[in-house]
């Protein structure tokens, strides 16, 4: 086995998912991704697959019919499924943070209505916080969510960027109410909303166009949701309670980021063997390209930036796990993840040389998928604003 993003200290069981999703990437999924992608075909029985592997519910506690896994587990399955088909962990996040969302902050009610039939794949998550002209400013979202004299909610607006838009079949989505707080982050509420799988009208007064054509991280949905009047109970509210949205999806956020480094360090991952591989096997003046010091050193730079990015990633996820705030070490581990994934495909990619832009080669797809990693759950700046405004506060002058 490869010595690169090797784990210390996993348990037995740890070890045991995390071979076993391995094993499922190599035969069920890489055979298959590049043409799946190219012909934006989502993943139906790759994503069967991982509902039988218990995947779905790899953190839900036991109690809820999950496996009652930590964060350092989840974030390396998903970085093994990432080395496979980047798409396919999105859809599986994108659930995972709703997940985590009910565990975290749901009801006793709403975790027992929904948690276990997520763990089992049948009830499938997607969140959204953003819209059309909204990018990070969170605070300035615009849909909105109006009490009634009955004690319900009518939820007007439009949303962007739902991974699993289409596929999913419950949307935590982030709304204003007004509750009459002082700050703008105490008037934003997190809602429950129940719709059917697919596009077009999927619930009364809620519509899914239909999905956003992308230059890669293709399969998977990604949508906009359109509500118009949205009658919804308040019982939905995530917790019970409105006004809290923001800090609970900032929760949901946070662990995110580990996801999306876990995700960056699989693909970066890839395109390391992709290269190593290729290098080894085309001949320039009469030797392999690997012989060449150029090429040499290439490859000494990548495995070092995917192994720092493995590290960084996994102690973010411990933190968070011993029940620590990791706010500052998972945004430095989605920025560095991201930052170094790109420049590990594009490393790779120049190994290939004219090859690497024929589709008919995998590190092609990996080009157009590292991209999106830069962007998502947070630009590179807005990481690099959590960290510098949290160092100043650790740092301040006294």
């Amino acid at each position: 086995m490869a010595r690169l993003c090797e784990t210390d200290g996993l348990t037995d069981i740890q070890e045991e998912i995390v071979k076993t999703v391995r094993q499922y990437v190599n035969d069920k999924i890489l055979p298959v991704a590049t043409e799946l992608e190219h012909q934006d075909e989502y993943p139906t029985e790759i994503v069967e697959g991982l509902k039988e592997l218990g995947i779905f519910g790899l953190m839900i506690p036991e109690e809820y019919g999950g496996l009652g896994e930590s964060l350092l587990t989840y974030a390396l399955v998903v970085e093994e499924i990432a080395r496979g088909w980047m798409s396919v962990s999105g859809v599986i996040n994108t659930h995972f943070i709703v997940a985590y969302m009910l565990m975290q902050h749901g009801t006793e009610e709403q975790k027992q209505r929904y948690l276990p039939k997520m763990a089992a794949g049948e009830v499938r998550g997607s969140f959204s916080m953003s819209e059309p002209s909204l990018g990070s400013d969170v605070s300035a979202i615009k849909t909105k969510a109006v009490k009634g004299d009955d004690g319900g909610y009518t939820i007007t607006g439009q949303k962007m960027w739902l991974t699993n838009g289409g596929s999913s079949n419950l949307i935590a989505v982030l709304v204003k109410t007004d509750e009459g707080a002082d700050s703008v982050y105490r008037n934003m509420t997190t809602f429950l909303v129940e719709k059917e799988p697919g596009f077009g009208e999927t619930a009364p007064g809620l519509t899914i166009p239909g999905k956003i054509d992308k230059m890669g991280y293709k399969g998977v949905d990604t949508t906009e949701a359109v509500f118009e009047g949205h009658p919804i109970s308040a019982d939905q509210i995530l917790g019970g309670e409105p006004g809290q949205g923001f800090y609970q999806m900032m929760d949901g956020v946070e662990v995110g980021r580990v996801n999306v480094a876990a995700r960056a360090v699989g693909v970066a991952n890839r395109a390391f063997e992709l290269g190593i591989a290729y290098s080894q096997q085309r001949e320039t003046f009469g030797k392999k390209i690997a012989d060449h010091q150029a090429i040499l050193f290439r490859l000494a730079e990548m495995a070092t930036k995917v192994e720092t990015a493995h590290a960084m990633m996994v102690r973010a996820a411990r933190l968070k796990d011993r029940g620590e705030r990791n706010d500052v070490e998972a945004g430095m581990a989605k920025y560095l993840a991201a930052e170094y994934c790109n420049e590990v495909v594009e490393a790779s990619f120049r190994i290939h040389g004219g090859y690497g832009y024929s589709k008919e080669y995998e590190i092609e797809r990996l080009y157009r998928e590292a991209a999106f990693l830069l962007i998502g759950e947070g630009t590179a700046d807005i990481q690099k604003m959590i960290i510098g405004r949290s160092l100043l506060k650790e740092y301040a002058q006294r």
